[in-house]
């Protein structure tokens, strides 16, 4: 048996998709998750089930772990036991708002956790551990006045520590490979969506409540935009990443869309999505949020030939299809 890939957060929204497509592709996995308190278990425990299911006809093709990252004993206990081939660390945690009120657990979860997965995976390098690749934010462009976002962009001012926690990752990463050698690519995310997202992020609750006749709570005047991108296209660009990285030795790339949506169109498809119109309740901009997002692809489609190929009307009907048959 091939040494497995090692996926952090694999009981989670995007690492259960990853874990996935490997396993399809014929790919040994070993998941590693600590179902983190900051939304329901049961939900995590679904996710388990649909990788476990996918992988029914190869069984031997996954593996779970209980563990937590954040303790630098147990990882490298993990990376002895497991010899990994590389590594796909996608645990973390999630949320600019939530950061706000606990910037401290923010920091263990994310950066303290990462530096665990990073040093254990230099130190089996020589054995074995060819590359790391790791997911960072779009949240580290902070409120950048000039967009599509590229990756050359000053990064320097991010306006919450959930972001603060992703732009220390991508540093400490380029120290890594400075040090090691070690392949390692960043991938800055955009604002992911799909089957199995957190209940907690917008469009999730919008399409909930929306389908239920509840209201929903608008932050700002409905102009902020983000670069909302459809689960599968996201997990494209991982595995393009872990296949690219080594021959580029440190890389942050975008994940993105290319195709930002105001908050107030996103309400006005997601009404179209459920066949319901949206009852509204205006709220002021909350703090840590950003006006928009917007990814610069021309990286990512030179190096990784990535293009996200999801629409948000085809994007957000899987997502509601799947919330129904939950």
């Amino acid at each position: 048996m091939s040494r497995p890939i090692l996926i952090t957060g694999a009981a989670g929204f995007i690492g259960s998709h990853v874990a996935e497509a490997l396993i399809a592709r014929g790919i040994s996995v070993v998941g590693v998750d600590n179902f983190d308190a900051m939304y329901a278990t049961h939900f995590k425990k679904q996710n388990l089930s649909d990788v476990e299911q996918s992988a029914r006809h190869a069984p031997e093709l996954f593996r779970f772990i209980d563990a937590d990252i954040t303790d630098a004993n147990a990882v490298n206990e993990l990376f002895t036991l497991l010899q990994p081939s590389g590594v796909i660390h996608l645990a973390a945690r999630a949320g600019v708002r939530p950061s706000i009120e606990d910037p401290a657990g923010y920091m263990k979860a994310n950066v303290l956790a990462t530096a665990n997965i990073l040093h254990a995976s230099g130190m089996h390098n020589a054995h074995g551990c060819s590359r790391v690749v790791c997911a960072s934010s779009s949240s580290v462009y902070g409120n950048c006045p000039v967009a599509p976002f590229h990756e050359e962009m000053d990064v320097s001012t991010p306006i919450s520590p959930y972001a603060a926690s992703k732009r220390a990752n991508e540093l400490q990463a380029f120290t890594h490979h400075h040090l090691t050698g070690q392949p390692v690519a960043m991938l800055r995310f955009f604002t992911v969506y799909g089957p199995r997202q957190r209940p907690d992020l917008a469009i999730n609750k919008f399409l909930s409540r929306v389908a239920r006749g509840e209201s929903i709570e608008m932050f700002g005047d409905g102009h902020t935009s983000r670069d909302y991108t459809f689960v599968n296209d996201i997990v494209r660009g991982v595995l393009s990443a872990y296949e690219a990285i080594p021959t580029h030795g440190y890389r942050v790339w975008n994940l993105g869309s290319d195709r930002p949506t105001t908050l107030n169109d996103l309400i006005s498809a997601i009404s179209t999505t459920v066949g319901k119109p949206a009852q509204i309740v205006h709220k002021p901009m909350q703090q840590g949020d950003v006006e928009r997002t917007w990814a610069d692809l021309s990286r990512s489609a030179k190096e990784l030939q990535y293009r996200a190929t999801t629409t948000l009307a085809d994007g957000l009907a899987a997502q509601y299809e799947w919330m129904k048959r939950s």
